[in-house]
């Protein structure tokens, strides 16, 4: 029984990888052994591209550097190079046993100046709409026309694409564009609301369902063809001038990262927790504000469901009054928790033959009663279900004799069922912080259900190791909550309509 506040110390969790190797880095590990031996894992990279042509030739160009060795850049001035901090890229197929063609399976074609036009345009939401379109033309054209299937899409985007399609950007007045007739947000409601006897009406105001966003918009709208995507800038595979690159990551590290999400997002397998316990899940749960036309509705729900292979699902639930202004925090009715745990329990049934043995739900809030009945209910009694509440918290400092910072696992246990850890802080393989400010801890409480706080503290820290979004040492937060808001912004970047279970990689 736990008594009185104490501190220890969480191991680094360790990952797998081939031939049943482990490491902590997983720079090191694919560097000394490669990916985790998987039948899904590819000997090839199946990629189709959706570019301008100045876009296809950046692409060919990028693919052409990580086949080869890419070392890291020198320190700057006056700054003593760490080298546990740096790495070198010995090449895509030395990493990953798959071969990576510098001509793309499949290509689509993008008019360069029938797109600037149209980012530009004076009408945001028409704007970022309809240069979406062009992307999203292109692809459902190839799929029309064409039996071969790439297995992974590059959307390479021009840098104007990308600077004015997001919320809060504005165009310069003596480069907009003129466009079809301005509705404005309030008469699309309106129409959208009451309806409209001209069918060209209803067709502009659809477009104000859309979100302010070029990347979120584009994955939303070809979510329905199956076909995963990857949106990169055409200056992140070839920057335009010395400045741009001086602002951006290393060729290196870029290399390091964009070709491990490809990989995973391609279906290869890139590591997995060392020490996995049968039959657990964890769960993260999804909420998005939603600004509706009309109704009570304010918000979307959904959750992510991670196992600590690394394999991702994401669910889409149901639009509803999710969202107290009062107490700041979201939280469904009993019948829509049942529903979205029964999906939840259903697939990882389809995956597995049996239900979980434990199922950890991570939220940012806490869990209400009737909120709780729902997602028990939906629960086999043969699994044991576990809630915690995981925040961060800006409140509560640690510091160390020396110039370094806390260490990374540093934890202090506060009751049975909470504490607090710090999964940001020195990490000794790398011999440093990789931070600028007094790392924050995670607060972490079990707040329903019963279980070791230590081993719901090791679990959090191991989901630390798994975003195959790149290739860096850990995240400050767990995979479950990690890409929560990412998730939350495409599952309402257009028109919300229900959709089966679909891989966590469609999203990121």
């Amino acid at each position: 029984m736990t008594t009185g506040w104490r501190a220890i110390h969480i191991d680094e969790p360790r990952l797998s990888f081939g031939h049943d190797q482990c490491a902590e880095h997983p720079k090191d590990g694919l560097f000394l052994f490669g990916p985790v031996a998987s039948g899904q894992n590819p000997a090839r990279m199946d990629v189709g591209v959706i570019a301008t042509p100045a876009g296809l030739e950046k692409y060919s160009k990028w693919i052409a550097s990580i086949e080869k060795f890419i070392d890291v850049p020198p320190p700057a001035p006056n700054r003593k190079r760490n080298d546990a901090n740096t790495f070198v890229w010995p090449g895509f197929e030395a990493v990953y046993g798959a071969a990576w063609p510098g001509k793309p399976f499949a290509t689509c074609m993008i008019d360069a100046a029938e797109l600037s036009r149209r980012i530009l345009g004076a009408d945001r939401h028409q704007a970022v709409y309809s240069a979406v379109a062009l992307y999203e033309a292109a692809l459902r054209k190839y799929l029309r026309e064409e039996d071969a299937r790439p297995q992974l899409w590059f959307a390479v985007v021009p840098d104007d694409v990308y600077k004015y399609g997001r919320p809060k950007s504005t165009v310069p007045l003596k480069l907009r564009t003129p466009g079809t007739r301005h509705l404005g947000m309030k008469a699309a409601r309106a129409i959208l609301t009451g309806g409209s006897m001209f069918p060209e009406e209803m067709e502009a105001a659809a477009v104000y369902e859309y979100e302010l966003n070029f990347h979120n918009q584009l994955k939303a709208r070809v979510m329905d063809t199956g076909q995963v995507i990857q949106v990169v800038k055409e200056a992140t595979l070839d920057p335009p001038t010395e400045k741009a690159k001086a602002q951006m990551q290393d060729p290196a590290t870029i290399a390091w990262n964009l070709s491990t999400t490809s990989f995973y997002k391609i279906g290869g397998r890139p590591w997995r927790i060392a020490d996995l316990r049968d039959g657990v899940c964890y769960v993260g749960l999804v909420f998005k504000r939603i600004d509706r036309p009309s109704g009570r509705d304010n918000a979307c729900c959904g959750a992510q469901m991670f196992l600590g292979s690394g394999d991702g699902l994401v669910f889409r639930g149901a639009v509803g009054p999710w969202y107290s202004e009062t107490n700041d925090a979201f939280h469904l009715d009993q019948d829509q928790a049942a529903k979205l745990m029964e999906m939840i329990v259903r697939a990882y049934k389809d995956n597995h033959g049996e239900a979980p043995k434990e199922l950890f739900i991570h939220g940012k809030t806490n869990f209400e009663a009737k909120e709780w009945a729902g997602f028990a209910s939906a629960v086999p009694q043969s699994t044991k279900l576990v809630g915690i509440q995981i925040r961060d918290n800006a409140d509560i400092k640690v510091f160390r004799y020396g110039a370094n910072a806390v260490m990374r696992g540093t934890a202090v246990v506060t009751s049975e069922t909470s504490g607090y850890l710090w999964t940001r802080g020195y990490i000794p393989r790398l011999r440093t912080y990789p931070g600028r400010e007094v790392p924050n801890p995670l607060t972490v409480e079990i707040r329903r259900g019963t279980a070791d706080i230590e081993r719901v503290m090791r679990d959090v820290m191991s989901l630390t190791k798994l975003n195959f979004n790149g290739a860096e040492f850990c995240d400050g937060l767990p995979v479950t909550l990690r890409f929560a808001d990412l998730v939350g912004e495409i599952l309402t970047a257009g028109p919300i309509t229900p959709h089966a279970p679909l891989p966590f990689k469609f999203y990121i």
